[in-house]
């Protein structure tokens, strides 16, 4: 992901970079950034920005039903989740999270095999939870997307015709009936903290919903694979590898294009490129 530090704080142009569709919100900002000396921009493109400003995340997100989400699904979550602050249209102010991060994608992971279990623990507690209300919106469509995403690939060059029919073939296996779970629906390993192996918080709610069980345990061990053992030891349950599989393949497929779109690098090192590589 992006990120980036910004020092001594030229407060104008954080504003214009993350809320130039939303002036509302650049004054909550810049009131907010007044007493400090640095700001992280953590992620940042055309939807959505997270900044830190010391021990405060700000997240300014141009669909306010987002945000409406990501407060609901936390608020109904058996997991640890970030303390709420304030909330503001667009703007989402929440406390920063002890320990650190299970690991990046494209990054080895230092965690333990422990705290890896761990994460898979609390993904089947969540999993277990009653069911929200409402349909999480990232699995609508998936055929239809997979369909066009596929001949993007390959009618733009981006991707050779043999890696995407061989992952494409891979995928349909996550095409499934299936048992909805409460879902996080972007369980990424950067949005699971922990301190001790144990998890202190989950971060990044805005797609939860009822959804598919592996999907979350896909997202969670994409581009780490030697760590799926551990999270399904902690899942404590039977869970079909394949499928897990095929959600890595079908994820990848989805994403290269919003990703390069977006200003990240699906081509780099053990990201989203490399994931549909391996299953060659």
């Amino acid at each position: 992901m992006v990120s980036r530090i910004l020092h001594g704080v030229d407060r104008a142009a954080v504003d214009r970079a993350v809320t130039a569709d939303n002036p509302v919100t650049s004054v909550v900002i810049s009131a907010k950034l007044a007493d400090v000396e640095e700001v992280e921009v953590v992620v940042a493109h055309r939807e959505r920005a997270t900044l830190r400003v010391g021990d405060v995340f700000l997240k300014v997100d141009g669909d306010q039903s987002r945000i409406e989400v990501e407060v609901e699904a936390m608020a109904l979550a058996p997991i640890p989740t970030p303390e709420i602050l304030w909330r503001k249209p667009s703007v989402l102010a929440l406390a920063a999270l002890p320990g650190k991060v299970l690991g990046r994608l494209g990054e080895p992971s230092t965690a333990s095999s422990a705290a890896w279990a761990a994460a898979g623990a609390a993904v089947r507690r969540l999993h277990d939870a009653p069911l929200p209300p409402w349909r999480s919106r990232c699995l609508d469509g998936l055929a239809s997307r997979l369909d066009i995403e596929c001949e993007w690939l390959v009618i733009s060059g981006t991707l050779p015709a043999d890696l995407v029919t061989r992952n494409r073939q891979i995928a349909e296996a996550a095409l499934r009936p299936r048992t909805p779970v409460f879902m996080h629906g972007d369980l990424q390993i950067a949005h699971v903290f922990l301190e001790d192996d144990e998890v202190t918080g989950v971060i990044d709610w805005s797609e939860a919903g009822q959804g598919d069980a592996l999907f979350d345990l896909a997202c969670l061990t994409l581009g780490h694979e030697e760590h799926l053992g551990d999270v399904v030891a902690g899942y404590g349950t039977d869970v079909d590898l394949d499928v897990v599989r095929a959600w890595w393949s079908l994820r990848s497929l989805l994403a290269i294009r919003w990703l390069a779109e977006h200003g990240f690098d699906p081509a780099a090192p053990g990201c989203e490129i490399d994931v549909l590589k391996s299953r060659m």
